[in-house]
């Protein structure tokens, strides 16, 4: 660790935004120094003496967390690719419709026909591979592509 504590070695990870999970170990730790470490994120904190079981199941959880949150980012992957193939305008609208407007206001908003912007909503629903309205307010989250400054009360021309 080249003279560095483990705690600023999660530090050091987390400024390079290196996200791995952390089990740290101590001979010497105190209760403000597991929180720090809890608290930036350390799947778990051992004090020495600790048994090969405890750290087995520590490296365990730590994995599997690991394995989440690459799986995680992996959909967000394959959401912004298929947000990436999408029209300028169909990404106007998804901004929109994710906002809860309604197809005539997304129309006004756009000044498109009601009709262009089904055909864009449709066309987008498919290239997300979205199943519901639902499903593309989730993706929207994902890319943080929903429109925040109208909703379906408020809509400005």
């Amino acid at each position: 660790l080249d003279g560095a504590d483990g705690l600023e070695v999660q530090k050091a990870l987390h400024e390079r935004s290196i996200f791995v999970p952390v089990v740290l170990m101590t001979g010497q730790g105190d209760i403000p120094m597991t929180v720090r470490g809890m608290k930036a994120g350390a799947v778990d904190f051992l004090s020495k003496p600790f048994t090969e079981d405890e750290v087995l199941h520590a490296v365990g959880e730590a994995v599997a967390l690991d394995g989440r949150r690459r799986s995680e980012r992996g959909e967000d992957d394959a959401v912004r690719s298929l947000y990436g193939k999408l029209t300028p305008r169909e990404r106007d609208v998804m901004g929109l419709v994710t906002a809860g407007l309604m197809n005539k206001q997304v129309a006004a908003k756009l000044e498109l026909s009601e009709v262009t912007v089904k055909i864009h909503r449709g066309n987008l629903m498919r290239k997300m591979h979205a199943q519901s309205l639902a499903d593309l307010v989730r993706m929207a989250e994902i890319l943080g592509v929903r429109e925040r400054t109208v909703t379906r009360y408020s809509v400005a021309g």
